[in-house]
């Protein structure tokens, strides 16, 4: 159940700070090659070298960046420069766009690793309490081994250890997907406010935001919420991409808020695979071979 930390330069963080020194030195006037390299020199990200050696037999910076994207972050990031690139919409905000994006799932990511410390802690503890127990039961002074030699004593350590192997999966499998990172909401959201930052119809937005997430391998993203943002901007003549904006802010809220929910409760969904596993797991690997060798003794001792 121990999580190793991302490397440094893989974290949404790390990925959101480069995002936000290109828009600068793009703003500043470098032609996005030049901002590539720049970035690639001076700055810390590995994704900045790699995007500046793909750039030497690439077309745009697009194709570069989805190439060198070895993750969904990146790839994000690689169809909002894409939307950008096809559109004509400022580079500069589609990268403060994403770079928002990535800080509050790390932000999320961050809230949710440390609600979920407790109980991943008392997980890890509580799997282990049969063969604690089992220890405990010898230094008592009860045979392990005698017991193991009879059919109920191997029966009953055989079922316990199985027991402690499906309860340490199940807890296992409760923490990873409490604390499984989906990708952030909100993505077709900002997809298409970019393209129509770069001035497009609405349904042309659409398709192009459609098509760079396909091609930057995210799959299909929902439009559901899309359709009906743009309906509303259609109804009441207000800026359709800053409506895009708010609603894809207000999703990745609401998944913040899902993500503690997750990490509250998981405390109470470990209790099952305790008490259907750990705990008749200790009763068999430490408490059995007790009482057998504790009957053994006392049937020894009345021949």
């Amino acid at each position: 159940m121990r999580r190793v930390p991302a490397p440094a330069g893989t974290r949404p963080d790390d990925l959101a700070a480069l995002a936000e020194s290109l828009a600068v030195l793009l703003d500043a006037g470098l032609p996005p090659r030049s901002a590539w390299e720049a970035a690639a020199v001076y700055g810390a990200h590995p994704l900045a070298k790699r995007v500046a050696d793909a750039l030497r037999d690439q077309p745009s910076c697009a194709s570069a960046l989805l190439r060198a994207a070895d993750d969904g972050d990146m790839r994000m990031l690689a169809a909002a420069w894409r939307v950008a690139e096809r559109t004509g919409a400022p580079l500069g905000h589609a990268l403060r766009a994403m770079a928002e994006t990535l800080r509050d799932a790390a932000e999320t990511e961050r809230e949710v690793d440390v609600a979920l410390s407790g109980p991943r802690a008392t997980a890890r503890l509580v799997s282990w309490l049969p063969a604690v127990g089992a220890v405990l039961a010898g230094a008592l002074g009860a045979d392990l081994v005698g017991a193991l030699g009879s059919i109920p004593g191997a029966t009953a350590v055989g079922a316990g250890i199985l027991l402690m192997l499906a309860g340490r999966w199940w807890m296992r499998a409760l923490v990873t997907r409490a604390v499984a990172r989906l990708r952030p909401p909100g993505l077709a959201e900002e997809l298409v406010a970019v393209g129509l930052a770069g001035g497009v119809s609405a349904g042309a937005a659409r398709e192009i935001a459609r098509e760079a997430a396909e091609e930057s391998r995210l799959g299909s993203v929902d439009e559901g919420g899309v359709a009906q943002v743009l309906r509303l901007a259609s109804a009441a003549g207000a800026p359709a991409n800053e409506l895009l904006t708010a609603a894809a802010r207000q999703q990745r809220r609401t998944a913040r808020a899902d993500g503690r929910r997750r990490a509250t409760t998981l405390g109470v969904r470990l209790m099952v695979p305790l008490g259907v596993c750990v705990l008749p797991s200790f009763l068999l690997v430490a408490v059995a071979p007790l009482v057998l060798s504790l009957l053994s003794s006392t049937t020894a001792g009345l021949r």
